[in-house]
């Protein structure tokens, strides 16, 4: 018999600890392998934790409700495995879950009708306010995010554990919030055409945006932005709020660029199995191009500049619901034409069907847009903070150029693209911001046709 400890899982390198909502099973139970085990929830997601080996849970370490440090030990698992090791095991596949930075929470399963009978029958139970029930961290942000507060948030019914509110439930809630009458000591809210986000500037003064209300006429249809879209609104807000944008343009002939790819590019896949799009070949010429101007990958604290060791691209990637998520690339300095084209797939490909963890979104110190996916040549990209600069790239289109030679000027069909530099004006000024967009762009312009796949 081997004895293995459980602890609790690592679901993210800024998220340190979890706390255990329910244990699925106790002590005396036998389990198989990648049976779930527990429910835990950060402040990001909520997640079952698989066993990570069969056999016959002998203890529980820690109680529902507790918060546990990643590492913990939190359960004994003894298994009919021979030798006398204690290894220590983690769950490695944790199910990838809704992050609060991007992925929507509102995939709820069930008609708006049946949900609108459920809060009202629990509704006309909970005269009172539940007092003294337990909160996961993921239920309290998403109240946070929906302006709900405790008063309201404790008359919500709970479908978890002893009437606990699940993320099931406060997502319901949220989603028929207005159209069912709520029992509640305050006041309802005066319906706006416009939300009142606070924020927090780099000096910690308090930034109000008050709604203004306005009269249309004729007629129109009133659609309730879903949370990811309240999110991203907030966050647009709270950028142009804080960063003063300044853009900067330049036009790069990509001729080279353009020719090379499509040469390559059907080798490129056949012999490392990825397909070759234009973004990891922009991702490239932004890294070096970052190494060469580290003042733009950094951060703003009050009047502390951060200068970022680690160059971390993120990505925008439009889901089919219309909204924007940003995965980032870790250490995209460390890897080659190969190592990015891979991670920019496989990254775009797991946003898109909504498998991507709270650490693909976590610690970018940079962002690349392709506006050009869209068809539109150039734009001015809203800064993601607290980052101080982001990039769109435009079409690729075919202009008349003048091409300079020894033997005199000609007239010929270039490859162009627009590249647009939004940056923090507070500490990245136009000489920085416009020289770094020119060296992406001499990059580009300069990529080597020889060059081997």
């Amino acid at each position: 018999m081997a004895i293995i400890e459980m602890v609790m899982p690592k679901m993210g390198e800024s998220i340190m600890e979890g706390t255990i909502l329910k244990w699925n099973k106790k002590a005396g139970d036998a389990i198989d392998q990648d049976e779930s085990v527990l429910e835990i929830a950060t402040d990001k997601v909520d997640s079952e934790v698989p066993a990570p080996v069969a056999g016959k849970i002998t203890q529980l370490l820690a109680e529902e409700g507790q918060t546990v440090a990643v590492g913990t030990v939190i359960a004994l698992i003894e298994t009919s495995d021979a030798g006398g090791n204690t290894p220590t095991a983690s769950p490695s596949a944790i199910p990838a879950a809704s992050s609060s930075n991007g992925a929507t929470h509102s995939n709820v399963p069930v008609a708006v009708q049946a949900v609108q009978q459920q809060i009202q029958q629990a509704v006309a139970t909970l005269e009172k306010p539940a007092s003294g029930r337990f909160y996961s961290p993921l239920v309290l942000n998403i109240a946070r995010e929906e302006k709900i507060g405790m008063d309201e948030l404790d008359r919500i019914p709970g479908s978890g554990s002893e009437g606990r509110v699940t993320k099931k439930d406060i997502l319901a809630y949220v989603q028929n919030r207005g159209q069912v009458p709520v029992i509640s000591s305050t006041p309802a809210p005066v319906v706006t055409t416009a939300a009142t986000p606070a924020a927090t500037s780099s000096t910690g003064n308090l930034i109000e945006i008050k709604p203004k209300s306005y009269s249309f006429s004729g007629e129109m249809e009133i659609v309730e932005m879903d949370r990811m879209r309240k999110i991203i609104a907030e966050n647009m807000v709270y950028s142009k709020h804080v960063s003063p944008h300044v853009t900067s343009f330049v036009e790069a002939d990509v001729t080279n660029l353009v020719q090379w790819r499509d040469k390559n590019k059907k080798e490129f896949e056949k012999k490392y199995g990825e397909k070759l799009t234009f973004t990891p070949m922009i991702m490239e010429a932004l890294v070096k191009a970052i190494r060469e101007f580290p003042g733009i990958n950094i951060s703003v604290d009050g009047t502390n500049i951060l200068y970022k060791k680690n160059i971390n691209i993120g990505m925008a990637v439009a889901l089919p619901s219309g909204n924007l998520i940003v995965p980032v690339i870790k250490n995209a300095d460390r890897l080659n034409l190969v190592g990015l084209a891979a991670a920019v797939n496989d990254l775009a490909n797991r946003a898109r069907i909504n498998k991507l963890s709270p650490d693909d979104l976590s610690d970018g110190t940079y962002t690349l847009t392709n506006v050009g996916t869209f068809g539109n040549v150039m734009g001015t990209p809203v800064i993601l903070q607290p980052q101080v600069a982001i990039m769109a790239a435009g079409a690729i289109r075919k202009k008349p150029a003048v091409i300079e030679s020894p033997a005199g000027d000609s007239i010929g069909i270039r490859q162009f693209m627009f590249l647009s530099h939004s940056y923090d004006h507070r500490v990245v000024d136009g000489m920085l911001g416009g020289s770094f967009v020119r060296k992406v762009a001499d990059h580009l312009e300069n990529w080597d046709l020889n060059r081997e796949v």
